[in-house]
């Protein structure tokens, strides 16, 4: 029986349509044989009847996931490098022009876009809840408070600093489940004709590639511009912009401002029209999805199984959160993969969350290749697939799973 609960935007009734079952913490790497428990959640997603928000049913506590040890850092990337030093420098030139202007990142992980600002000697402020990431940030010469942004933390900063010009966020407002708080801490710092930017994954890309693994328990919300047009509005808001874009595998960049400070452009009106021609939240679309993400996940574990049987090794590759989901939806543990490459040294010598498959170094990945690998990260996989080019030519196949499971 599909589950009902109340939406966290607008009181309506959200009711279930997917459901990927106990969840470990995606980002919880521990050590091999630890005896700490991990914690784990029910993984389940809804859509609300009334403002569309597609949304968890249980939410995890923040403090679970956001940490002194949180090991994501987002300038991993040299493609995410490019994209956050862009869009810095898109603000500087076109928001940040006046006089002494002001801009607060939420979530600014490592300060990764702060730090082109800085740079440029202009006032900013981040707010980030993980302590070993926003030091990173502060050795980089970024002014960052350690602390989870709500009403109260805007209007603390906003007596400090005064309004800002932009405020910016980027992978973070989905994260946030107590919304009603983080927008009006908006309200409070945003200067009259200021700006409140944030990107996230689209729903619609989710749906259309059938990326399941972007749901996982950092992830409360899932945006449209439809259901973001009914939660600005809800706070003295209004979308005037919106611009598709392509990291992470589909992202959208919606800009608020104070309802009636700015005009719409034909962009919001354009992409409202297309969630409606695609029928995006409505029932039968969303079971389609259902459908879709069963088939991956019968694919996928049929083909690693055929390539066990046969003596082939499968390593992963990307120790990615997104990766949490995909291992145990599917059941799959280090029987059917044998390791997990990954970059980041904070998760090397650990093991994946609630599978316990060993996660090694990209050195340990070239010392020995696999006969097969699982592209996790499979939204960056331009920049790894030209790094591990000496993968293929030592005869190895990459497995992806999005938006279907093949060979490449």
């Amino acid at each position: 029986m599909q589950e009902t609960s109340v939406c966290r935007i607008c009181d309506g009734e959200v009711t279930e349509f997917i459901d990927f079952g106990k969840q470990p913490l995606a980002d919880r790497f521990v050590a091999p044989g630890s005896s700490a428990p991990e914690m784990f959640y029910r993984l389940a997603v809804g859509s609300c009847s009334t403002c569309t928000m597609v949304q968890l049913l249980e939410e995890v506590p923040r403090e679970s996931m956001f940490h002194e040890e949180y090991p994501y850092h987002s300038s991993g990337s040299s493609r995410m490098r490019e994209h956050f030093a862009a869009t810095a420098q898109r603000f500087i030139d076109t928001e940040l022009t006046g006089p002494d202007p002001f801009i607060v990142e939420l979530g600014s992980n490592d300060g990764i876009m702060l730090g082109t600002v800085a740079k440029a000697g202009i006032r900013h402020l981040g707010v980030e809840p993980s302590g070993g990431v926003a030091d990173l940030a502060a050795a980089h010469g970024v002014r960052v408070r350690k602390d989870f942004f709500e009403e109260s933390t805007a209007a603390d900063v906003r007596a400090t600093d005064g309004p800002a010009d932009v405020i910016f966020a980027a992978n973070t407002l989905s994260h946030i489940p107590y919304m009603d708080s983080v927008l009006r801490g908006v309200t409070t710092l945003l200067a009259p004709n200021g700006v409140f930017v944030f990107e996230d994954p689209y729903f619609a890309d989710i749906v259309r590639k059938t990326s399941f693994d972007q749901i996982y328990d950092e992830h409360f919300y899932f945006f449209t511009a439809r259901s973001i047009q009914e939660m600005a509005a809800r706070n003295g808001l209004e979308l005037v912009d919106v611009e598709r874009l392509p990291v992470h595998g589909g992202e959208v960049r919606y800009t608020l401002a104070r309802a009636g400070a700015r005009q719409p452009t034909p962009a919001v009106a354009d992409l409202l029209a297309e969630e409606k021609s695609v029928q995006l939240t409505e029932r039968h679309t969303l079971e389609g999805f259902q459908r879709s993400v069963l088939k991956t996940r019968d694919d996928l574990v049929k083909l690693l199984r055929e390539l066990r049987d046969s003596g082939k090794v499968v390593a992963g590759y990307g120790a990615t959160a997104k990766s949490a989901t995909v291992l145990n939806y599917c059941g799959i543990d280090s029987d059917l993969i044998s390791y997990v490459s990954d970059s980041t040294p904070a998760k090397q010598g650990r093991v994946t969350p609630g599978t316990h498959i060993p996660v090694v170094s990209p050195e340990a990945f070239a010392d020995d290749y696999p006969d097969y690998a699982v592209l996790f990260a499979w939204n960056h996989a331009e920049e790894i697939l030209a790094k591990e080019e000496a993968f293929q030519k030592a005869g190895g196949r990459w497995i992806r799973y999005v938006p279907e499971v093949h060979l490449a």
